[in-house]
């Protein structure tokens, strides 16, 4: 498909119609995700920061590219949506906000309330919050000219639920939730829906691998399905926001965290 072709995205909406960018995909949930998106036939981006080697291998397996972007630089998402738009010859008509600042889910580990400093708060809000508007203003154009686009954020269920003092983290993720309902109603009339899925503990990711095994027991065992979700599942239901059966669904967050949380 030539990048100047008209394409009705709005009346074709199926994963083989979609070009996927999924932000942070390298390693932990976002490969998980990747392998999704790639499993339903989309054609997919794995970008990544300092994964080279694996978000190459990932590329290879599920014949996408992997291309590098530090997503809160513009110049550096710019360069990936230009490769990526080269390499499968159409404009991204869908991205996932993935990448996560440097974060370790140790509970004990974290800062408290009374140590926690601003730049921690920063180094999480320049991750989610600017990451994700970065490639989501880069994205809004091709999508506009297609008449259809769909951004994903991952979110998490801890701003329902705060049993772990992760205050950086936590936060920038409720502003991104914020972010999330102001873009949807932004973007609606162009066709473009913009939702988040927010996940509790995974089993396992990078990010999760310092969790104890008492805390994941814990956490199962106060689900109804008693267990942890683990990365697969998530990008299950991440796929819904994607698909043609979320035509008119933009500006929600869906919790999936095996019941966890009810709201």
């Amino acid at each position: 498909m030539e990048l100047s072709e008209q394409t009705d995205f709005s009346k074709r909406t199926g994963f083989s119609e979609q070009t996927v960018v999924v932000t942070g995909a390298g390693r932990g949930l976002g490969s998980a995700m990747a392998r999704a998106f790639a499993a339903q036939g989309a054609r997919v981006v794995v970008n990544y920061r300092r994964s080279k080697d694996a978000a190459e291998n990932l590329a290879a397996g599920i014949g996408g590219v992997a291309l590098q972007a530090d997503v809160t630089r513009a110049g550096e998402v710019d360069a990936m949506f230009t490769a990526a738009e080269q390499h499968f010859g159409t404009t991204v008509t869908t991205v996932v906000n993935n990448a996560l600042a440097d974060f370790s889910f140790d509970g004990d580990a974290r800062s408290k309330a009374d140590t926690i400093t601003w730049e921690q708060f920063d180094a999480q809000f320049q991750g989610a919050v600017r990451g994700a508007l970065t490639t989501t203003q880069r994205a809004i154009g091709g999508m506009r000219s297609a008449g259809f686009g769909r951004i994903v954020n991952v979110g998490t269920n801890l701003f329902q639920n705060p049993v772990v003092p992760y205050h950086d983290y936590t936060a920038s993720k409720a502003a991104l939730l914020s972010l999330t309902r102001t873009l949807a109603a932004d973007l609606g009339a162009d066709g473009i829906t913009v939702n988040m899925v927010s996940g509790g503990l995974l089993r396992t990711t990078d990010a999760s691998s310092a969790t104890p095994d008492e805390v994941f027991d814990l956490i199962a065992a106060s689900t109804p399905l008693g267990r942890v979700v683990t990365p697969d599942e998530f990008a299950d239901a991440l796929l819904f926001f994607a698909s043609p059966w979320s035509r008119s669904v933009t500006g929600q967050n869906l919790v999936v965290d095996g019941g966890l949380v009810k709201d």
